[in-house]
């Protein structure tokens, strides 16, 4: 689990919730499999609108350009990215996200990683807290508008009520080239490693292992 800071500009922020408010909304359930249909309760933007696959497009670029999840996530696959509105009584229950979806491109994806961008500063709505099951118990997120967090996908999850407010996200899955969490991890920590490098042998050395490591383990 990984947050993300600033994966969108506070210009970059507005720009979405801007078209976001001239988008048509729906019942969230709709997409929804049948067990979490019952715990949810948020409207959706219509994947379909012209505005706002071209806002799923600019989020998902966003991240792309952030030097982090392009490190840690390295997606090969992508499911339509939804942007959810949640106000006062709308929350999402426990439950746990779908193994498989259908991808951007019309095919299908195994979901490796979750990722909520949250759009509205936590300053404007109460409640609408991301809470993510660990080992350790439950674990808050309410970041700031344009940060991110990445989780794995499969781990028990819920958004509180809403009691005031308006909390926008997107909200996102994705396929990655490495489908093991621990295998994932290491390839992060070796690419910190190599940005510390200065040119030479070292570091070429650590490129041709990273490279070893991600032809095991890769699957495309």
């Amino acid at each position: 689990m990984l947050t993300l800071g600033q994966v969108l500009t506070l210009d970059d922020v507005e720009r979405v919730r801007n078209g976001l408010a001239r988008a048509p909304f729906r019942d969230g359930r709709a997409t929804a499999g049948p067990t979490a249909r019952k715990v949810k309760r948020n409207q959706q933007a219509v994947g379909a609108d012209p505005e706002v696959e071209a806002l799923a497009r600019f989020i998902r670029d966003a991240l792309l350009r952030h030097p982090v999840f392009a490190a840690y996530a390295r997606p090969v696959a992508w499911s339509r990215i939804i942007f959810s509105r949640y106000g006062p009584g709308d929350t999402y229950g426990l439950h746990t996200d779908d193994a498989q979806m259908a991808a951007e491109d019309g095919g299908r994806l195994r979901t490796d990683m979750s990722f909520t961008l949250f759009l509205s500063d936590p300053e404007t709505y109460e409640g609408g807290a991301l809470l993510l099951d660990g080992l350790d118990g439950e674990r808050e997120h309410r970041p700031q508008a344009g940060d991110a967090v990445l989780y794995a996908t499969g781990r028990l999850h819920r958004v509180t009520p809403v009691t005031a407010g308006e909390r926008l996200a997107a909200v996102g899955w994705l396929q990655s080239l490495i489908r093991r969490d621990d295998q994932r991890e290491l390839l992060f920590d070796l690419e910190r490693v190599r940005a510390g490098l200065p040119d030479g042998e070292a570091r070429l050395l650590l490129d041709k292992s990273v490279g070893g490591l991600l032809r095991q383990w890769g699957e495309i």
